[in-house]
């Protein structure tokens, strides 16, 4: 059962993804799609304030994956690996590039995020969240969380009960 959430700023995706984070754990992880400037790294931004993570948290596409290692003092002893897939996929096989990423090393103890990681990365674990962004023209995202396998569907449901959501 996916959940949708109506976003009004990029503060309020930022505000969700720290929220978000409560939900998460070591061996997670997140795909996520939309368009560009949709607000998936402003996502991102929150899940790591939210897991407590060192370091500013930029889009990867350029450098294409980025550790963030966890505060000792205000995190939750779990990195965040942020991933993103956009330029990928000018091999006959983009499978074999995320192999090249080595996100299989970490998967296991940290969160991983991945943009434009859908068809790509879902092998990694058994169980995983689906994240759809998109962005309306007056700026509003709408967020729709699908979750595939594992226990997402019960952790879904406690963040849709905890209360509104932005």
């Amino acid at each position: 059962m996916s959940l949708t959430v109506t976003l009004p700023t990029v503060e309020e995706t930022r505000a969700f993804g720290r929220r978000l984070a409560r939900l998460l754990r070591a061996g997670d992880l997140l795909l996520l799609t939309g368009p560009l400037g949709a607000g998936k790294t402003a996502l991102t931004q929150g899940l790591g304030a939210g897991l407590g993570v060192l370091g500013d948290i930029t889009s990867p596409t350029f450098v294409i994956a980025r550790v963030h290692r966890p505060d000792p003092v205000r995190g939750r002893g779990v990195a965040l690996v942020h991933a993103d897939a956009y330029r990928l996929g000018g091999a006959s096989d983009p499978r074999a590039e995320i192999d090249d990423l080595d996100l299989d090393a970490s998967v296991d103890d940290s969160v991983t995020v991945v943009e434009w990681g859908e068809g790509l990365v879902e092998q990694l674990v058994d169980a995983h969240l689906r994240v759809r962004i998109d962005r309306r023209e007056d700026d509003t995202r709408v967020v729709e969380l699908e979750p595939v396998g594992g226990d997402w569907a019960r952790r879904l449901d406690t963040l849709r009960h905890a209360g509104p959501v932005t």
